[in-house]
């Protein structure tokens, strides 16, 4: 980025911080009040900047005289194609302003909700367990703001010189502070777009349009943008940009190695930074900071970029390096599809109504008629006429025929073996120019490296250095560096086997794959008419990405539900946890338990806008993970199958969640539980003969045959005679309904998978 894109960049997000100190008791314009915040408290000098914080609104910027090349002309407009995405009238709500107005939830208008649910004045904090909406109103106070305001003074001025790399420390501080404070507080409008979705926003079409004019060869930003800005909202400024990786299931989980699980969340971990790499290439190409990342997750991700021709040639340009550097790696088990539309600010604003969805329908045809036609006929001669070389064998982690080493692994399994221990528990992840010592390859003749803080703060010094990628921590000042969420909570050094070997009653390991139902029509039509716009797409994208890479730590590291026992902190690893679905691995039980944690806690969060469905596999150590994978997944999509999804598939039956909880777990399996700790001299051989005896229960014969089963075990000792009655009166019932009879049998393979001593299981 060249120094005025940065000026550019930094006084769009910095533009409203004026609204902080407003609101913490400072009565003046919060234009003025951020513009002097920032120049006397900061140390700011930079005119350009602070042109852009004073000046952002009409009525100052036609009195500012400013040049007519002024950057606070492209932030002025980009404010208000932002305010225009933004603000929507709530429903019978009064005019005025409140400053003290909590911030809203983006799912009160999802699908159908017509919920009035608010925020705890936070900033974003891990260690304090997840802001969850509620119905209770509590108000931003004064003091609140005042900590805000103090916090913020204290980070930035320890930013000595705005340079490219602080715009990702800008950006981390305002994600961290801004992202329960409402961008607007008037009374009549939804509150549900943060001050930091707001001012992120706001710097993504400020660089787009920039870009646009440079293109244009425009220096007349006055002209163009605020005496004829009318106009400017139809012209095709923007394009809307989108990529998605294929084959990512099929990379991850074909893998045949002992060490399955730590190749797994390796293999995962390294796609995930991968594909962040893929998008940081095109920012910079077209000289974008990560504002204008909408969405990233799962393999895909949308941007907004300038509409122009350098823009079109970049999107084609690094795509054919993408999968190029596949073809090279991997063959072609990973491609990446690639294109964009263009769009006006009205388009993003869904003026006229149905053109925002048109949009995303538009880009998905392109996307979808790529992967159907992946490779040119040259291309495809190309891959033909590759041959084996001598001595090539099969990659013993893989199956990838290729060179290999004296361990049977090809390059990238070996070196990937090798930067396993620190991609799996470092910090930092750091791109380089220049091969290292357990680095793996990247795209672009870059590699990737795992380093603690001091190895970065060293490589930051280095001529070789590109960028530096941090986990799960928010990191300000000289060292700043890219912020990722990861989901990517374990047990460290936990193996299948030792969690097979620790899990409650017989020793297995469960896998559980589950995703969120319906998410690309919430994408897209999943908000009323009127507020269908981009703010809140890119608000509702980075929610879930919230949820799903960094809510779904503390949620397996605070264990609520428990089918059995107590609850714990989850003996279980994260294999992939992206937008919107997850791949978890660890002992049977708690992954049982924190699935039905992860549906509760996905219920609260989205107001109850949002499903999820899951399969659920339960399987010994020694299972081939590539084999269970592909099992679970056949469970998922039973779950999926069902009429209203919401269903979680396991232990051979499909169950809408509540139903598995309330009548299989809280029923059926206590009923159990209660009758059997009761009456110990009942082993699991009576166990078995009911569970024969029900799983044919299609005629008389079979009835009358569990009933005499039952019949048999009558104690003759009458303080147990009551408890046999109710218990037996419950089983008699349950077996004449099909859904209780379905349910019951679950409830016993649970009750015996709790209480398999270790002889039964050897």
């Amino acid at each position: 980025m060249t120094d005025t894109e940065i000026k550019l960049v930094t006084g769009a997000l910095l533009h409203d911080v004026g609204k902080v100190l407003y609101r913490a008791g400072d009565n003046r314009k919060h234009s003025v009040s951020g513009y002097e915040f920032l120049k006397e408290e900061v140390g700011m000098s930079d005119e350009e900047v602070l042109n852009c914080v004073r000046y952002h609104h009409g009525d100052a910027l036609s009195h500012a005289g400013l040049k007519a090349d002024s950057l606070a002309y492209i932030v002025y407009i980009a404010d208000n194609i932002a305010a225009a995405s933004d603000r929507r009238a709530a429903e019978n709500e009064e005019k005025g302003f409140d400053p003290k107005i909590p911030m809203q939830s983006i799912f009160n208008v999802l699908n159908g909700n017509s919920a009035k649910y608010h925020y705890h004045p936070a900033a974003l904090d891990d260690e304090a367990g997840i802001n969850m909406p509620t119905e209770k109103d509590y108000p931003f106070d004064q003091s609140f703001y005042q900590k805000i305001r103090r916090e913020l003074s204290d980070t930035m001025r320890g930013i000595e010189e705005w340079k490219e790399g602080y715009i990702h420390s800008l950006l981390s501080t305002m994600e961290a502070y801004f992202s329960y404070i409402p961008s607007s507080t008037a009374v009549h409008e939804l509150a549900d777009i943060s001050l930091y979705d707001h001012v992120k926003m706001t710097a993504a079409y400020s660089s787009c349009i920039y870009g646009h004019l440079q293109e244009k060869g425009i220096t007349d930003y006055k002209d163009e943008l605020f005496l004829h800005a009318k106009e400017f909202y139809e012209k095709k400024a923007f394009r809307l940009f989108s990529m998605d990786i294929s084959g990512i299931q099929s990379f991850i989980y074909t893998i045949h190695s002992k060490h399955a699980l730590r190749t797994l969340r390796a293999r995962s971990f390294y796609l995930e930074i991968l594909m962040e790499h893929m998008i940081d290439e095109i920012l910079e190409r077209c000289s974008l900071s990560r504002a204008n990342l909408i969405y990233s997750g799962g393999g895909h991700c949308y941007m907004l970029l300038p509409n122009t021709e350098e823009t079109i040639g970049i999107i084609r340009d690094t795509q054919e390096m993408f999968n190029a550097f596949f073809v090279e790696n991997f063959d072609i088990a990973l491609y990446v599809a690639a294109d964009s539309v263009e769009c006006s600010p009205y388009d993003l604003e869904n003026n006229p109504a149905g053109s925002y969805a048109e949009l995303f329908r538009n880009l998905s045809q392109k996307l979808s008629a790529q992967k159907a036609a992946r490779y040119t006929a040259e291309q495809i001669m190309d891959l033909n006429r590759k041959t084996a070389k001598s001595g090539d064998r099969e990659c013993r982690v893989c199956k990838k025929t290729s060179e290999i080493d004296e361990d049977g692994m090809c390059s990238f399994c070996s070196m990937l073996k090798k930067m396993s221990d620190g991609i799996l528990y470092q910090d930092f992840f750091t791109v380089t120019e220049q091969e290292q010592e357990a680095s793996i390859p990247l795209p672009g003749g870059r590699f990737l490296v795992a380093q603690s803080e001091n190895e970065l703060r060293s490589a930051m010094e280095e001529d070789f250095f590109v960028r530096t990628y941090g986990k799960n921590k928010f990191y300000t000042g000289k060292y700043a560096t890219t912020k990722l969420w990861v989901g990517d909570y374990t047990q460290k050094g936990k193996t299948m086997e030792k969690y097979a070997k620790e899990a409650t009653g017989i020793n297995r390991i469960a896998v559980l794959r589950a995703d969120v139902d319906n998410l690309g029509h919430a994408f897209v039509a999943g908000f009323p008419e009127k507020y269908t716009t981009l703010s809140r797409t890119a608000t509702l994208s980075r929610q879930l990405s919230l949820f799903f890479k960094h809510h779904i730590n503390w949620i397996l590291r605070n264990g609520e539900r428990s089918i059995h026992g107590d609850t714990q902190e989850r003996n279980a690893s994260i294999v992939y946890s992206g937008g919107d679905d997850l791949f978890i691995v660890g002992a049977w039980k708690d992954v049982i338990e924190l699935a039905l944690d992860i549906r509760h806690k996905l219920k609260e969060y989205s107001i109850d806008t949002l499903t999820i469905s899951a399969g659920i596999g339960i399987y010994s150590a020694g299972y081939p993970i590539r084999v269970s994978a592909g099992e679970v997944a056949g469970l998922e999509e039973q779950s999926k199958s069902q009429p209203q999804k919401n269903a979680v598939t396991l232990l051979e039956s499909t169950y809408s969640w509540e139903e598995f909880e309330r009548k299989v777990v809280k029923e059926k399996l206590a009923a159990l539980e209660e009758y059997l700790s009761r009456t110990p001299e009942r082993g699991m051989a009576f166990l078995y003969r009911l569970l024969e005896l029900i799983r044919n229960m299609d005629d008389k014969i079979n009835l009358a045959r569990f009933a005499y089963v039952l019949a048999r075990i009558e104690p003759q000792t009458a303080e147990k005679r009551e408890a046999y009655h109710e218990f037996s009166k419950k089983m008699y019932q349950w077996v004449q309904s099909k859904n209780d009879c379905k349910q019951l049998v679950t409830a016993i393979y649970l009750y015996v998978y709790l209480n398999r001593k270790e002889e039964e299981n050897k």
